[in-house]
């Protein structure tokens, strides 16, 4: 894709309004600059400094990172569709995410690119400092077969452990298994041998049911194991899927009953699904809502976790005074940056956050600076600097290794 071409596709994307939350012309623009090495001055401010006072970075992981290919040799898929003018909006997203990770979709070493990106942003982090990459597995259907033409992309698991394992300095990572394949145990099992620290679904774009019996037998699996899924719920637009009503978090339930752990990804911060602990036909009320009423249950206060993943994000930033003011989630709480978003400009915004009494607008300017150099920096930092009066994430939100180490292991 030619830059002119990708230049108009998100312009005409941000003036549609197309992009969630998208209300008004973004402050930085619509095209990450995909700027180099923070310049000195940057580096060495005493705002950098301070995100990382108090941790310890070695157990400072970022649970919640895409891996993004199409090359066939690694088995990495983009859907045809996304590169397709019969498919604008399609086609638009695939142009916000490879922006974002500033790398050109239509060169061959695209997968190559897109990880030595992050290490490149890794770069100015501690040592120690990591993150967790997924893989992500096929659309399949009830009978567990694979469908391409439902799939948006594909990242296999032997992918994503490879480029784990060729990095390890910088990254862990999470298997992507369907529950409805008849290999999913064993598939399971050899994840778990290859290092996976979780596994990772997204069931509106995958066609997994959380709530389908179909799942049971996963499930006694990654209870045996203590591996956790992380599980997107809620309103879902980065991938598209014919199931949205999968993403409803009250889903999840059977999981949990079955002993797993799970971490509900952006704690369901978008959208609305129906309230069926009231019946079927129960009212459709806010995702966030029913993510929140089980957070409140005893019986899941050791098996249910959420992340922060795109929680500063326009349409989800709402959620943060509400997840800050919850002190007692805080011990359940996971960080993530949820890359390649971050660097899609129009989605993020510090001074919207400073306008919602959440950061100090004095640094918004810093922040911006970091962003156009660094999404990934520009992300933890903004999320070690909210503050909601004398109110801010504790570090063990972002100490997040301690969660994936199973026990017994």
């Amino acid at each position: 894709m030619n830059r002119r071409r990708f230049i108009g596709q998100l312009t005409s994307l941000s003036l549609a309004g197309l992009t969630s939350g998208c209300k008004y012309w973004p402050e930085q623009g619509i095209v990450n600059p995909c700027l180099d090495e923070l310049p000195e001055a940057l580096a060495r401010h005493p705002l950098l400094h301070s995100i990382w006072d108090g941790l310890d970075v070695t157990q400072v992981w970022d649970s919640h990172v895409h891996l993004v290919g199409g090359n066939p040799h690694n088995g990495t898929w983009f859907s045809p569709a996304m590169d397709s003018l019969w498919h604008p909006f399609l086609s638009m997203q695939k142009a916000f995410y490879t922006n974002a990770a500033c790398v050109k979709d239509a060169t061959p070493a695209f997968d190559e690119l897109f990880v030595a990106r992050i290490r490149h942003l890794l770069a100015v982090m501690p040592n120690g400092y990591k993150a967790l990459l997924f893989a992500f597995d096929w659309y399949h259907d009830e009978q567990g077969r694979i469908h391409r033409e439902r799939s948006i992309f594909h990242i296999p698991n032997q992918y994503a452990a490879r480029v784990a394992h060729a990095f390890p300095a910088n990254f862990e990572w999470a298997a992507s298994i369907h529950p409805y394949r008849e290999d999913s145990v064993e598939a399971l099992h050899a994840a778990v041998r290859d290092g996976a620290r979780a596994v990772k679904w997204l069931p509106s774009a995958q066609g997994i049911d959380p709530s389908s019996a179909r799942c049971d037998r996963f499930y006694a699996s990654l209870a045996t194991l203590d591996i956790p899924i992380i599980c997107h719920a809620g309103l879902e637009i980065a991938v598209q899927g014919g199931h949205q009503e999968y993403g409803n978090p009250l889903r999840l339930r059977r999981a949990m009953d079955h002993g797993v752990r799970v971490v509900v990804a952006h704690c369901a911060s978008d959208g609305s699904d129906q309230d069926t602990d009231q019946g079927p036909h129960g009212p459709s009320i806010r995702s966030y809502a029913l993510f929140a009423r089980m957070m409140d249950e005893p019986r899941y206060e050791k098996l249910l976790y959420g992340d922060i993943s795109a929680l500063t994000q326009l349409n989800r930033n709402w959620a943060l005074k509400e997840v800050l003011q919850r002190r007692d989630w805080h011990p359940r709480l996971l960080n993530g940056s949820d890359y390649p978003l971050p660097g899609i400009m129009p989605l993020f915004s510090a001074s919207d956050l400073a306008n919602l009494g959440l950061l100090d607008p004095q640094i918004v300017p810093v922040l911006n600076e970091i962003r156009a150099h660094n999404s990934m920096l520009f992300d933890f930092a903004s999320k070690r600097l909210l503050r909601l009066d004398q109110t801010k994430f504790p570090n063990s939100v972002f100490e997040t290794r301690r969660f994936f180490e199973r026990k017994g292991a």
